[in-house]
């Protein structure tokens, strides 16, 4: 397994820092996460929170606590390269949020420069896999917090990782530490930091395969050429950018997504809803 730096990491996410049309999975994927985020808001005891590291979501970089800062925390984020860093506040600032931006060296996730319970929510979505040593910075997300602790990873149960890692998106694959994706692993590792697991699930269970990759370049990838196919996931009627929303240029985009969320909302036991989940999840809370 050989992980990607900073320059490897570059074509992938530098495109969004400017252009911020995702596809229409990439902001589903969002506005799920944004009313998980508001449902741990809703007891009140959540006032700051450490996203650490921000990249593991594809599409714009560090957007994913900025529905935490609309509700009033104080929103602190990792990342592990400079200039990225820059660009996430300078997108942030466009929503007249300012984070607490933390710059570190990309092996420094085990030695967070950061006091000890210093937030009330500590979370990372999907990039435990992208660090040298994911278990240094799970201990880290339990140093960290006074109470919760939130992490979601991709789920390998779904028909979309598979059609990734072996029809899609190979290479991908040599790039990423995949024991992280084992949510067991995650769970034990959190354990033995001292955080008792409360509760676990699903998140993200839209009506199509998690590819990570937009509709059009998957038919291509099949070898699927059809102009007429491809039309229908291209063009000026085919945008979807959660910036636009939170701009209030398309105030009506989170009813046209979320109208997709049926499977996501349904009263289904999780267990049920793995076999087509993008992602699995555990929150825990800091032993005393």
């Amino acid at each position: 397994m050989t992980t990607p730096t900073g320059a490897a990491q570059r074509s992938i996410w530098q495109h969004y820092l400017h252009d911020y049309n995702e596809g229409l999975g990439l902001v589903y994927e969002r506005f799920i996460l944004n009313d998980f985020l508001h449902d741990l808001l809703a007891d009140g005891t959540i006032h700051s929170s450490l996203e650490a590291p921000i990249y593991g979501m594809a599409g714009v970089s560090g957007i994913n606590s900025v529905p935490l800062a609309q509700a009033g925390c104080q929103v602190t984020l990792v990342d592990d390269i400079p200039d990225r860093a820059e660009a996430v506040q300078r997108i942030w600032s466009e929503l007249n949020l300012t984070p607490n931006m933390v710059v570190v060296p990309p092996t420094g996730w085990g030695q967070l420069p950061l006091p000890d319970q210093s937030f009330d929510l500590v979370w990372n979505w999907a990039a435990l896999w992208y660090l040298p040593d994911a278990e240094a910075l799970l201990k880290e997300l339990a140093r960290l917090s006074r109470r919760w602790v939130f992490v979601a990873m991709p789920n390998r149960l779904q028909v979309g990782y598979w059609m990734r890692k072996w029809l899609l998106d190979r290479d991908f694959f040599a790039t990423v530490d995949e024991r992280w994706v084992d949510i067991g692993l995650v769970r034990r590792t959190l354990e033995s930091a001292g955080v008792k697991i409360v509760d676990s699930g699903v998140l993200d269970v839209p009506p199509w395969p998690d590819t990570v990759m937009p509709a059009n370049e998957v038919l291509q990838r099949l070898g699927i050429r059809s102009k007429k196919l491809e039309a229908q996931f291209t063009g000026e009627g085919w945008s979807w950018s959660t910036m636009a929303y939170y701009l209030g240029q398309q105030p009506d985009l989170r009813a046209r997504v979320l109208r997709y969320a049926w499977l996501d909302r349904a009263r289904l036991p999780w267990q049920m809803k793995a076999v087509w989940a993008h992602h699995r999840w555990l929150l825990g809370e800091v032993q005393s």
